[in-house]
């Protein structure tokens, strides 16, 4: 065989492979807010406290930016075309932070760093974000702890770890387990606000 012909053979594998390649559909990526809303805005009463937010962590494999979907043999499930904007630790930290300020508590909810005097400290982990849908639910938690600092002498005013749950249909799609996990997570920031008010009155 003449040796042009050859290398048409030899080529003929790869230009084909290519040409699947090409062929193949472009699926964009979907990607989502995480940022559950206060329902109501409050205004601090005289004198409340400032609270520094140190940060929300997020815990092993919750940090993943794809949504979660929990299997019924416990495997997690990533979706490969639907994210969120950012590690959800971080977009659940920005969150909080604008549901406390929101929440009549405190004069104000710093980041370290900050001039302001701040006697509170919360500290926390983002244990659980995920749709189930097996169990017709999106599923959220959070784990910490609430410090006093004042004159260098630090008290653990209580720890949380609090849960929110939303309802989720069976085949729901990606965006509406998007919705779902985020109103999941609004219910877990709703009952540790309610715990941060019975732990201020220790």
């Amino acid at each position: 065989m003449p040796a042009a012909g050859r290398r048409l053979l030899i080529a003929a594998p790869l230009l084909l492979g290519a040409c699947s390649v090409l062929n193949q559909p472009n699926i964009p990526i979907m990607r989502y807010a995480l940022s559950p809303r206060r329902p109501d805005t409050r205004q601090a009463p005289r004198g409340a406290g400032v609270l520094q937010l140190r940060g929300i962590r997020g815990a092993a494999g919750v940090q993943d930016v794809g949504l979660r979907t929990l299997q019924p043999d416990g495997a997690i499930r990533l979706a490969p075309y639907d994210e969120w904007i950012a590690p959800p630790g971080e977009l659940t930290e920005a969150a909080l932070r604008a549901w406390l300020s929101a929440s009549g508590l405190f004069s104000a909810v710093v980041s370290p760093g900050s001039r302001a005097d701040a006697t509170l400290v919360l500290e926390g982990e983002l244990t659980s974000l995920e749709a189930v849908p097996y169990a017709s639910e999106a599923r959220a938690g959070l784990a910490g702890v609430l410090l006093l600092d004042r004159g260098g002498t630090t008290r653990v005013l209580m720890t949380f770890n609090v849960t929110g749950s939303a309802p989720l249909a069976a085949d729901a799609d990606e965006p509406t387990k998007a919705a779902a996990m985020q109103a999941a997570l609004g219910q877990a920031f709703t009952r540790l606000e309610d715990a941060m008010v019975s732990g201020l009155r220790r």
